[in-house]
């Protein structure tokens, strides 16, 4: 047998990982609420720790579900405002 090599994907948009904007994480997160791998996600290693980062901060500011239970029907997150409060 012989061994399948990975491409290397070229042309790549890069990808803007910010912790305020969930539906963007969202799609680095498996349905189980796991963080994909880079191998899955071909990211590079510095862009995949920013994603561990942003994903974790994401969670802890209650922006992104702890578990998987908490997906609506479609398994899609709200959007949610970044600033949700505006003070006149």
């Amino acid at each position: 047998m012989e061994k399948q090599s990975l491409k290397k994907v070229k042309n790549k948009k890069p990808v803007k990982i910010d912790y305020k904007s969930p539906v963007t994480l969202y799609q680095f997160i498996s349905e189980g609420g796991k963080i994909n791998p880079a191998r899955i996600t071909l990211l590079t290693h510095s862009e995949q720790r920013a994603l561990r980062k942003a994903i974790k901060k994401a969670r802890r500011l209650s922006l992104l579900p702890a578990c998987a239970r908490a997906y609506d029907d479609f398994g899609y997150p709200n959007q949610i405002s970044a600033s949700p409060f505006e003070i006149d």
